[in-house]
């Protein structure tokens, strides 16, 4: 059966937006970046949040590069951020940027988030990106900060999204779940699992919202007009994850 299309992005006569937000693990462009840019333009996001964008050598411009190539514009992350970035469509108006980088636990990697405030018309969004440690004590402790990250930002409304390194039943995956909604678990569509594009059979990546946001759809975009299973395979080591979201008017 055919998977049914998600909302297109709009304005609503209320001022509330709906929006559509990508996250998307890109392993660092070490694949195929026509593949991946395809991938991004044909979801049509207004919000892309990207893990393990390039952190090295020249790595401002291979994300430069990609959003160009899948109609976005950069907004934070990348190297300063140690992975996590976002990237936008033209739709949205940038309040606010931050680049956070989390305590480093000696013998791991440094992990960081991705954080901005954006505008949909009269819609008012905190967004950040997301790439969780493969320790689960310290994955824990990083729900934890991305939660009060959330809050600090100032916003009503927020959405969160990346890899987290753990499935649903997991304490982390919980934590942020309790807190926050699961929006695959609130409106599933498409697919479930990310990981991997070969053998999906587990869901390890996800987009979290704030309780007023009202969840359209959200999940893999298998048959998703545009989107091809060889693209998803080439582009990188993740399948994306494609949410719907009707943001209040602030």
């Amino acid at each position: 059966m055919a998977t049914p299309e998600l909302p297109d992005s709009r304005t609503e006569a209320d001022g509330s937006a709906v929006i559509r937000v990508l996250s998307y693990n890109v392993r660092s462009l070490r694949d195929d970046t026509a593949a991946l840019a395809r991938v991004v333009r044909a979801c049509a996001p207004d919000l892309v949040l990207l893990q393990e964008a390039p952190r090295f050598f020249r790595w401002r411009k291979k994300l430069a590069r990609l959003a160009a190539a899948s109609g976005q514009v950069i907004v934070s992350g990348g190297a300063t951020a140690a992975g996590p970035a976002i990237l936008c469509g033209l739709r949205a108006t940038v309040e606010h940027t931050e680049d956070v980088l989390l305590p480093l636990t000696p013998g791991l990697h440094r992990r960081g988030f991705a954080t901005a405030v954006v505008r949909f018309g009269g819609a008012r969004l905190g967004v950040l990106s997301c790439h969780l440690s493969l320790q689960k004590d310290e994955r824990h402790e990083q729900a934890g900060m991305l939660l009060d990250r959330l809050a600090a930002l100032g916003t009503e409304h927020a959405v969160a999204g990346g890899d987290l390194n753990e499935r649903p039943g997991g304490r982390t995956f919980r934590r942020l779940a309790d807190g926050l909604q699961d929006c695959w678990a609130a409106a599933p569509w498409g697919g479930e699992y990310t990981s991997t594009p070969v053998d999906p059979h587990q869901r390890i990546d996800a987009i979290f919202a704030t309780k007023g946001i009202e969840v359209l759809g959200c999940g893999v975009p298998l048959g998703h007009p545009g989107v091809t299973g060889a693209d998803l395979r080439a582009a990188t080591d993740h399948l994306p994850v494609l949410a719907a979201l009707r943001v209040p008017a602030g």
